[in-house]
């Protein structure tokens, strides 16, 4: 049986505004020849965000993303209106047999509704069961429980269960900018911290 190439993510987040760091990340997207751009929030900050996402437009590079708690309602609407890019905060998309599911947290917002938020991670979840080869839950916050909690921020409840419940694949998250890079495996979930220097993922 013939094997599903290898799936290229470039996976990075807390770009805040910087438009020359937005050109770094697409470049590396182009040299490692990646099918995916995913943004995990935090695009916008205090520096000017209008080249943003002008880099990877430029070079033709399939881009999603979510708000983090830096980013606006209004601005993720704006991004995703102007660009023509995906917006994947409640939502999921697939490309080649994986499934991307997103989980944002906009407006200055630093913890998730649970309610809503397992609400929106279960019916995805249920869409994609018999759809998808591969799972990835991608959320600006990162899980409680996780690696990135030893910045002293306690992760958050629901990406836990999420983990503990469905099994993604992996976890992308973000928000604490000295835990980039940071890896561990919780049960079958490879769970990620990602950053402003990108991270190249393999499926």
């Amino acid at each position: 049986m013939k094997q599903p190439k290898t799936f290229k993510i470039l996976a990075a987040a807390d770009i805040h505004g910087s438009s020359e760091l937005a050109q770094k990340l697409s470049e590396k997207a182009k040299k490692n020849k990646v099918d995916l751009v995913v943004l995990a929030g935090d695009i916008h900050g205090a520096l000017d965000s209008e080249n943003i996402i002008k880099p990877f437009k430029k070079n033709n590079q399939k881009l999603v993303f979510i708000p983090g708690n830096w980013d606006s309602t209004l601005e993720a609407e704006l991004l995703s209106s102007v660009y023509n890019i995906k917006n994947i905060d409640g939502r999921y998309v697939i490309y080649d047999g994986i499934g991307i599911i997103g989980i944002g947290n906009p407006d200055m917002k630093f913890s998730l509704d649970e309610k809503r938020i397992s609400k929106d991670i279960s019916k995805n979840f249920e869409l994609l069961k018999s759809k998808t080869r591969k799972k990835v839950l991608v959320s600006h916050l990162h899980a409680e429980g996780t690696k990135a909690e030893f910045s002293g921020i306690r992760g958050d409840r629901i990406l836990k269960k999420a983990i503990d419940y469905f099994h993604p694949d992996i976890l992308i998250s973000a928000h604490i900018h000295e835990a980039e890079g940071i890896e561990e495996k919780i049960g079958k979930t490879r769970v990620i911290q990602v950053g402003r220097e990108g991270k190249i993922i393999e499926l």
